[in-house]
Protein backbone atom coordinates (compact mmCIF):
# COMPACT_ATOMS: atom_id res chain seq x y z
CA UNK A 1 0.00 0.00 0.00
CA UNK A 2 2.96 2.49 0.51
CA UNK A 3 4.47 1.76 -2.88
CA UNK A 4 1.29 2.53 -4.27
CA UNK A 5 0.88 5.90 -2.65
CA UNK A 6 4.33 6.97 -3.30
CA UNK A 7 4.44 6.15 -7.06
CA UNK A 8 0.77 8.15 -7.19
CA UNK A 9 2.81 11.50 -5.49
CA UNK A 10 5.18 11.15 -7.76
CA UNK A 11 2.95 10.96 -10.85
CA UNK A 12 1.39 13.73 -9.50
CA UNK A 13 4.07 15.96 -8.49
CA UNK A 14 5.68 14.91 -12.29
CA UNK A 15 2.44 16.18 -14.31
CA UNK A 16 1.53 19.66 -11.78
CA UNK A 17 5.60 20.57 -10.99
CA UNK A 18 6.83 19.14 -14.66
CA UNK A 19 4.90 18.44 -17.46
CA UNK A 20 2.10 20.68 -17.22
CA UNK A 21 3.93 23.33 -17.80
CA UNK A 22 5.81 22.87 -20.55
CA UNK A 23 5.22 22.14 -24.18
CA UNK A 24 7.00 19.07 -26.47
CA UNK A 25 7.27 19.05 -29.73
CA UNK A 26 7.53 15.08 -29.40
CA UNK A 27 7.08 12.04 -27.56
CA UNK A 28 10.84 11.56 -27.76
CA UNK A 29 11.50 15.07 -26.74
CA UNK A 30 8.65 14.45 -23.72
CA UNK A 31 10.96 11.34 -22.17
CA UNK A 32 14.04 13.01 -22.37
CA UNK A 33 13.51 15.75 -20.33
CA UNK A 34 11.36 14.01 -18.08
CA UNK A 35 13.95 11.41 -17.66
CA UNK A 36 16.47 14.69 -17.05
CA UNK A 37 13.99 16.18 -14.65
CA UNK A 38 13.69 12.99 -12.57
CA UNK A 39 17.89 12.76 -12.41
CA UNK A 40 18.75 15.61 -12.29
CA UNK A 41 16.43 17.69 -10.19
CA UNK A 42 13.69 15.45 -8.71
CA UNK A 43 16.24 12.55 -7.15
CA UNK A 44 18.87 14.68 -6.24
CA UNK A 45 17.43 18.34 -5.04
CA UNK A 46 13.58 18.14 -4.21
CA UNK A 47 12.70 17.89 -0.80
CA UNK A 48 10.48 15.07 -0.03
CA UNK A 49 8.34 14.97 2.96
CA UNK A 50 8.33 11.37 2.78
CA UNK A 51 12.26 11.15 3.31
CA UNK A 52 12.16 13.71 5.98
CA UNK A 53 12.62 16.28 4.04
CA UNK A 54 15.51 15.13 2.09
CA UNK A 55 16.04 14.37 -1.39
CA UNK A 56 15.52 11.03 -1.90
CA UNK A 57 19.96 10.89 -2.76
CA UNK A 58 20.46 12.12 0.06
CA UNK A 59 18.60 9.51 2.45
CA UNK A 60 19.79 6.59 0.62
CA UNK A 61 22.95 8.08 1.59
CA UNK A 62 22.53 8.82 4.69
CA UNK A 63 20.26 5.47 5.38
CA UNK A 64 23.23 3.64 3.99
CA UNK A 65 25.63 5.05 6.19
CA UNK A 66 23.63 4.58 9.21
CA UNK A 67 23.04 0.59 8.31
CA UNK A 68 26.73 0.65 7.84
CA UNK A 69 27.52 2.23 11.25
CA UNK A 70 25.14 0.06 13.18
CA UNK A 71 26.97 -3.61 10.91
CA UNK A 72 30.09 -1.93 12.35
CA UNK A 73 29.13 -1.52 16.00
Amino acid sequence: MFRLSVSEAFNSVLKVEYVHRRTFATRTEARLRIATWITGFYNTQRLHSVCGYQSPIDYERNHHADSTMELAA
